[in-house]
């Protein structure tokens, strides 16, 4: 194997190896097999470029062609026209499905399924890495280079996958990588010098083994190869960058440590945490497509409609964000304390239901989804109690490693309230302590949500009323409409354009009630987790990422914190207790709460939600949008666009082998049409390079065409035509002026020599002069004298300019 080749492969396995640190962002490692497959034919390509050998800049290009091609071909068909004509694949398709891989990654959260537009991304990405590093390492002969952009690479796959994976792992494979394309290029370098160092040590003679000397040195130690220390070097520092970071301590709190919301509980009795906000996800969930099962669960409670699964709440709003407070976190206690301010009467009319729970491999969250409020919890593995948000998270299990719900079946007991009407007018004001803790505003609040709040409880006489009311505002009467592509701002401008726009999601509805109801003086905070799901045949039920959701939960003294549910969403009921008038009869449990799954919500509102009473849609009796069918053309069978696409595609591909030969052409007809002597005389010594006789620039004219004749075999007319050019050359380049004379058939001798010599040769050679002309490195050459003379001028510019610089100073 020769040198070039052997950079070649080392390169391509560097940049798989280093590829292979992306698996922990999606669910799937299929994608590395097709990489390593197109990243063989990018390098197969390149190494066949510089085989031929084809100018640098040539190499390149036809390597990011065909890699072009191959992903053309392997995402054909992946994404739907958007336009029309030839062009609406070659174009419109393939940047189509780039916009949709961007957006699917914003979407899906760590790991990632592999959607056809992560995938484009992905093999689009290493196919790119693996042409950069070609070109430094092979092309340009420059291997250290080369891994910048294998750093790169890998940096993204760490900063993206962090505590996702082994890390150690990935990092071995890739430094690894490195390692060998920079031994790969420092054997080669030393094999241009010749023999390398070492070898077998001499034979010692008696002389030289009594006085402890050999031939080869000291002590006879002889010299060690500088590839072989070479490798022993790159192990040692490969094993250190492993070693020294598992052996130093590591970094606690501090501008370095982990805060926020990565940031670790105690491992004792105490700690706090300051919990991740999931609302930076919820969108995302609520607009996914593939709409991905995250739980199954069976429970014995009668009213499905009520078995909301709540993550944490969300209960300080700084006018920024509404966010979870940092509080003291303790050991799971066998038997949860009473929720607060829950008294006997209320506790008396509620059912403790059971719930299982099975969670989804791909579902990792640290907090634990269960019903409100939970009394016991049967997990496996480390998790830690908030008791004021009654909520469970998972505990530190190593460096950057948490416990989290993926995969986790679990049991939770938790109470099913049913506060009355009556029981909600009749509570006492809320103790002190509840009451400043959970209405503070920010003082940015502007006062037109106050002002709002006011406006539309007037007339209320308690705090259950007003709460009432509002709920009525968002979700019947105040004109509202559900659309999850809102931008979902949470601070208190987004407040106030929620309120002006009338359009929003859930946490719009959620954070907007929480709000006006603290300017009241009830307290209030946000809840985040899922809907009950969807029943199925079986009795179980699933929960999908658009049963994603956020509501207020409002504290009354007696019953403790209270559901509310403002979001006028498809599938969500009122609570009973909201409902000051008599009810109609609750659905049935299986019909409580369909998901969402069912049918998307619409962006519009439908005609039949415009149409339907007050009364009903409070109850949530009105049927969602009906489904629009599909009345694309696409589904008919291949349309003719797509065949014309294609026709045009296999004709550009077939072309590309004939732009040498079309390029030649050009010239050969641009240079004999020309009438110049030198330019047919040039033309003359290109087509005999073109068949195996390179120029010699030190022969004469004359000297020059018979080294044509001789080499390219030539006899009778074809000879005499050459000799006839080379005649008419010397007598331009050395007769007085005016007495060449003009040569009339000067073209037809250069085409007839030209004949003669493809005729002379055997196929392939005549084949190559054709299709793969040598001549065509005279475009190489040219171009880098261009770029010399460009980058003398400049040189020129930059020394006139600091000149008159230096005078002054």
């Amino acid at each position: 194997m020769s040198g070039r080749t052997r950079l070649t492969v080392f390169g391509a396995l560097a940049t798989l190896l280093t590829a292979w640190s992306l698996a922990p962002l999606v669910e799937s490692s299929g994608w590395l097999v097709q990489a390593a497959l197109l990243l063989a034919v990018q390098a197969a390509v390149g190494a066949g470029g510089r085989r031929v050998p084809l100018a640098r800049s040539l190499t390149v290009g036809a390597q990011l062609l065909v890699s072009l091609l191959l992903l053309a071909f392997l995402f054909a068909g992946k994404a739907e026209s958007t336009g029309s004509g030839p062009l609406a694949f070659l174009v419109t398709d393939f940047a189509g499905l780039f916009q949709q891989g961007v957006r699917d990654v914003g979407e899906f959260a760590i790991p990632a399924p592999l959607t056809d537009g992560i995938r484009l991304l992905l093999l689009a990405g290493v196919l790119l890495v693996g042409l950069v590093v070609d070109a430094l390492a092979v092309t340009l002969r420059t291997a250290a280079a080369a891994g910048l952009p294998l750093l790169a690479l890998y940096s993204v796959a760490a900063g993206l996958s962090a505590g996702q994976g082994q890390p150690w792992l990935a990092f071995l494979l890739a430094g690894a990588g490195y390692l060998m394309l920079l031994l790969s290029e420092g054997r080669d370098r030393l094999a241009q010098w010749g023999r390398v160092f070492g070898g077998a040590p001499e034979a010692r003679t008696p002389a030289s083994a009594a006085s402890g000397y050999g031939a080869n040195g000291a002590g006879g130690a002889r010299a060690v190869a500088p590839v072989r220390t070479g490798r022993r070097i790159g192990a040692v520092a490969l094993g250190l960058a492993l070693a020294v970071p598992a052996a130093l301590p590591s970094l606690g709190a501090g501008m370095l440590g982990a805060q926020g919301e990565d940031a670790p509980s105690a491992g004792g009795g105490g700690g706090t945490i300051s919990a991740v906000n999931p609302l930076v996800s919820l969108q995302s969930s609520l607009n996914a497509q593939d709409n991905r099962v995250v739980m199954k669960y069976r429970t014995d409670s009668p009213q499905l409609g009520e078995q909301y699964l709540r993550i944490l709440a969300l209960d300080e709003f700084n006018g920024v964000r509404w966010e979870a407070s940092a509080r003291p976190l303790t050991d799971v206690p066998q038997r949860l304390p009473n929720p607060s301010g829950l008294t006997a009467e209320v506790r008396e009319n509620a059912v403790e239901v059971r719930t299982t729970v099975s969670a989804a491999d791909t579902y990792a969250q640290r907090y634990l989804p269960m019903p409100y409020p939970a009394t016991q919890v049967d997990i496996p593995g480390k998790w830690r109690f908030e008791p004021a948000g009654r909520t469970l998270v998972g505990d530190q299990l190593g460096k950057d490693r948490f416990q989290n719900v993926q995969g986790a079946q679990y049991t939770v007991r938790s109470l099913l309230l049913r506060p009355t009407a009556e029981q909600l007018q009749s509570a006492p004001p809320a103790n002190a302590a509840v009451h400043a803790e959970y209405t503070k505003l920010p003082d940015n609040l502007p006062p037109v949500v106050a002002e709002t709040a006011r406006r539309v409880t007037q007339g209320a006489k308690d705090d259950y009323a007003r709460a009432v009311k509002l709920q009525d505002f968002f979700a019947v009467s105040g004109g509202f409409r559900y659309d999850t592509k809102v931008s979902s701002g949470t601070g208190s401008q987004a407040i106030v354009r929620f309120l002006e726009d009338k359009e929003g999601f859930c946490v719009h509805f959620a954070f907007s009630m929480a709000a006006m109801s603290r300017t009241l003086g009830i307290p209030a905070r946000v809840a985040v987790g899922f809907t009950p799901g969807e029943k199925q045949s079986d009795g179980t039920v699933n929960v999908s990422m658009r049963d994603a959701h956020a509501w207020p939960e409002l504290y009354f003294e007696g019953v403790g914190w209270t559901r509310f549910e403002p979001t006028p969403r498809s599938g969500i009921t009122l609570p009973d207790y909201s409902r000051p008038e008599a009810p109609a009869p609750q659905p049935s449990a299986s019909s409580a709460a369909p998901s969402p799954s069912a049918a998307a919500p619409s962006a519009a509102p439908s005609q039949s939600g415009e149409a339907c009473p007050p009364a009903q849609k409070k109850l949530g009796e009105c049927g969602g949008p009906v489904a629009q069918q599909s009345t694309g053309s696409g589904s008919g069978g291949v349309s003719a666009g797509t065949v014309l696409a294609w026709t045009v595609l296999v004709l550009l591909v077939a072309a590309v082998p004939l732009l040498p030969l079309l390029w030649r052409r050009r010239v050969r007809e641009r240079r004999l049409g020309s009438g110049d002597v030198l330019a047919a005389w040039r033309e003359l010594g290109d087509c005999a390079w073109d068949v195996g006789v390179p120029p010699d620039e030190a022969l004469s004219p004359r000297g020059a065409a018979g080294r044509i004749v001789l080499l390219g075999r030539l006899e009778g007319e074809a000879a005499e035509a050459v000799h006839r050019v080379a005649g008419a050359v010397e007598r331009a380049l050395y007769a007085p002026p005016g007495a060449a004379g003009a040569y009339a058939g000067l073209s037809a001798d250069v085409l007839t020599a030209r004949t003669a010599l493809l005729a002379a040769t055997d196929r392939p050679t005549r084949l190559r002069a054709l299709l793969l002309p040598r001549s065509g490195s005279r475009l190489a050459t040219a171009f880098s004298a261009r770029l010399s003379a460009w980058s003398a001028a400049l040189t020129r510019l930059g020394t006139r300019i600091r000149l008159p610089l230096r005078t002054r100073g």
